[in-house]
């Protein structure tokens, strides 16, 4: 069965290159704007991710800086295909030695929608191959495989009749920022708590508050939003392991970033009825260099004060995936609903739950709803604008109506 003719191979000589960002469902309009404000002008949003042409300083920015991505994939190669040996000739065709040396470890992943293949594993084999095959050729040596610790990661992504080929320029995943120490029961993944506080619309011009915190990944990803910091500087990337690397520049855009911290930050703060989860969030705060510029205290959510007249409150309130006896969040909601009501006047509330439920106890008309995913689970964004006196409360389940607004304050 003859191959298709693969479409041109990207190089690192191009003018530009194309390069294509996974991140969290729902987050892809996030992380265009943010793209865009790193100068990148051409983001073309697709399900699940964000593509971009630009230069290889373009790429290390990227990775330094973006908050939302979870990667980024530089596309190597494209071809049409029928069945494995297909994509098996497209990636021998590809020139991975002028890429990567023979002596780095390398990992395939292989993913698909409504690919006809009927195992992805056997065609993960089958490109392991044809990048050792091509190596073989060329220096009669191998690389080796390593799939927990790679050097180099090579992914490809299959259509119906297409099959994209990249190398990830990030190497571990983004969201591990490097500085997390200890997790909760149900930790959020940084770039889904950074995507949520763009959502938000919070600036540091406004004071932020999560009553929740756990280990404190909204209040890191605040804090080092508030004082310039790049997410990426306490880590290393996939790009560093690539033949193309250029030091020079890298060590030039981590010196600007480091150029543009500042030392203050506006009043950010979190409180948790749990001590050892203030615990965690201390060691994870100290870690990410932003502990001093959050205030945090033990506190109940029903019963606390807020620290300030005005703000936006963000919260990932247990939902009964992996935490939470149902029993304890049907009677915790309607008091989460009763604090925001009572003390919250002149606050902006977003609470995020993978339950559609449960929010419906809150008694609270919710003003907006953004569906995202936290991986599989399909969870919404709620938003609770308390001005007073404009607020009517849903009744509660077995409640009577209630016919008049209801004054959040």
């Amino acid at each position: 069965m003859p191959l298709a003719k693969p479409r041109r191979t990207l190089a690192p000589t191009d003018i530009a290159d194309r390069f294509f960002c996974p991140c969290p469902r729902g987050l892809e309009p996030a992380l265009a704007q943010e793209l865009a404000e790193l100068g990148l002008a051409d983001a073309v949003v697709v399900p699940g991710g964000v593509g971009f042409s630009g230069r290889w300083q373009d790429c290390y920015r990227v990775n330094l800086w973006s908050r939302i991505a979870s990667r980024v994939l530089w596309r190597v190669g494209q071809t049409r295909y029928r069945d494995e040996e297909d994509i098996y000739r497209a990636a021998l065709g590809l020139p991975w030695p002028k890429w990567f040396t023979v002596d780095k470890y390398i990992r395939v992943n292989v993913s698909a929608i409504a690919s006809p293949l009927r195992s992805l594993e056997f065609t993960t084999l089958r490109v392991k191959d044809a990048v050792c095959d091509r190596f073989r050729e060329a220096s009669g040596e191998r690389p080796s495989v390593d799939t927990a610790r790679p050097d180099v990661r090579i992914h490809v992504f299959l259509t119906d009749k297409e099959a994209t080929f990249y190398l990830d320029t990030s190497g571990e995943a983004l969201f591990k920022r490097g500085s997390r120490q200890t997790t909760g029961e149900a930790p959020l993944r940084e770039n889904l708590a950074a995507g949520i506080l763009r959502l938000t619309g919070w600036t540091p011009a406004e004071p932020l508050l999560d009553p929740m915190c756990g280990g404190g990944t909204f209040l890191i990803e605040a804090a080092q939003m508030a004082l310039g910091l790049a997410p990426g500087a306490g880590r290393r990337f996939g790009f560093e392991q690539l033949s193309l690397f250029d030091a020079d520049t890298w060590k030039r855009i981590r010196g600007d970033a480091m150029a543009r911290e500042r030392g203050t930050a506006p009043p950010i703060f979190g409180s948790d009825i749990d001590p050892a989860a203030l615990d965690a969030s201390r060691a994870n705060l100290a870690a990410a260099g932003v502990l001093d510029f959050v205030q945090l205290q033990q506190a109940d959510f029903v019963t606390l004060t807020p620290p300030c007249p005005a703000g936006v409150l963000v919260a990932n309130p247990p939902y009964g995936v992996r935490i939470g006896d149902t029993r304890e969040l049907h009677a915790l909601y309607p008091q989460i609903g009763d604090a925001l009501k009572q003390r919250f006047a002149g606050w902006r509330a977003y609470l995020f739950s993978g339950d559609t439920e449960l929010p419906k106890r809150i008694g609270l008309k919710a003003s907006k709803r953004t569906p995202l995913f936290n991986g599989a689970l399909e969870c919404r964004l709620y938003e609770y604008r308390m001005v007073s006196g404009a607020m009517r409360r849903v009744p509660r389940e077995g409640a009577p109506p209630e016919s008049e607004a209801t004054p959040a304050g």
